[in-house]
This record gives C-alpha cells, structure tokens and sequence, in this order.
C-alpha cells in the first residue's frame, strides 16, 4: 500500500468522498455528511488530505485534517479536525485507517495543533472503536451535528 498526500479534490479522492457519502446515507437513513468542506481546507501547513492506493494504483482509503481554532462550533484554538476518514469495503481489516490515523495525527502535531478531534456517530461502530483504541477519549460535542442524538465526539492531546 503507497499512503500519499492528495489534494481533496482530486479525481481519487472524489470518488472515495463519495462512495463514504453513500455509506453514511445508508447507515443514518439520510443524505450524507453535509458538513462544508473545500479543498483550501486541506493545504499544508493547515491541513492534509491524504490517499491510500493499493499495488495496482486504485484508490482504497482515505483521511483528511484541518485546522479549527475556537468559534461557535465549539471547537478550540489549536485543534486539528479529522474528516472523511474511509476504507473501501474491500481492504478493511488490513490496517488502513490506523495508518492513516497516525500519519495525519503526526502532520497535525507537526503543525502545532495541540488536538485532534473527530465527530462519528452511533452507526460507525468500527470507526468508535477505531478511535478509542487509538487513545481518543469523548469530548463536548462540537461541529455540524453537535446537537444531533447520533453524534458522538471524541479528542486526543497531541502534545
């Protein structure tokens, strides 16, 4: 597997956003993630998007962060958020999205966020367990969906 840096809206990383948009439609009975997001999000040294792509150059899993500071949405300074992290059905089970978790909470620290935040929800178990095996605690809920029932946010210090 080749892990690499990629602008969000590249081709790749379109078709992987949304294949993960469907999966989340399917799951919470509704349209997707309609948090906005563009691709600026995502430049270094305020961000990073990156792709997993398999032996033969097909796009697998995905895993993007971005910059966050205290607003209205709950969020405070020095947070980086974790978005649109997803692994074709095909290669779950083979350590992706844990490689991808800790390339992007790496690039974050080395930014100088001092926290990684994420929001799921009850339907991704896999994604909660992910996290919380990876030493993410809940946290006030923040973002988009904060008040939704389903929502469930979660933060790890990366100093």
């Amino acid at each position: 597997m080749n892990i690499q840096p990629t602008p969000f809206d590249h081709p790749d990383a379109v078709k992987l956003n949304d294949a993960v948009q469907l999966e989340y439609a399917a799951r919470y009975d509704d349209e997707g993630d309609v948090t906005p997001l563009d691709s600026a999000m995502f430049v270094p040294p305020h961000g990073l998007y990156l792709l997993a792509y398999d032996d033969e150059g097909h796009p697998v899993a995905t895993g993007g962060w971005r910059t966050q500071n205290t607003n209205d949405a709950g969020y405070a300074d020095g947070d980086a958020e974790l978005k649109r992290m997803y692994v074709i059905p095909e290669a779950r089970g083979l350590g992706l999205a844990r490689r991808i978790l800790t390339a992007l909470e790496s690039d974050a620290r080395a930014a100088g966020r001092t926290r990684m935040v994420l929001e799921t929800g009850v339907a991704q178990p896999e994604a909660i367990s992910l996290y919380t095996s990876s030493g993410y605690e809940p946290c006030v809920k923040f973002g988009h969906y904060r008040d939704y029932p389903t929502s469930r946010c979660f933060a790890k210090p990366l100093i």
